[in-house]
């Protein structure tokens, strides 16, 4: 099991990213338009530098919704290897069978 402090630490940024998503890709837009002037854009970079740090999709870390274990983590499950092969071993998971032969 994760340290509580990195999952919460992980949430925040989720939920900061969603907060701040549309402005962000405003200001991305006005700051990649090259039709723009280059005060105007410069500007828009200015400003997207001031929002924070952890609002950006790219600080998110994927972990298991189970466990919070940030590697192995299967993106389609939101869950890890591990957790995955114990809870398919118990028939909790529809639909996967653990091979055996």
């Amino acid at each position: 099991m994760a340290k509580k402090s990195s999952i919460e630490k992980n949430n925040r940024r989720r939920d900061l990213a969603k907060q701040y998503a549309n402005r962000r890709s405003k200001l991305k837009a006005v700051a990649n338009d090259e039709s723009l002037p280059l005060e105007e854009r410069f500007q828009a970079r200015l400003k997207l530098a001031e929002l924070p740090r952890n609002s950006s999709p790219t600080r998110i870390r994927n972990r298991c919704a189970v466990t919070g274990r940030p590697r192995g983590v299967y993106r389609k499950l939101m869950m890890s290897r591990i957790a995955l092969r114990e809870l398919g071993s118990l028939g909790l998971i529809p639909g996967l069978v653990k091979s055996s032969w």
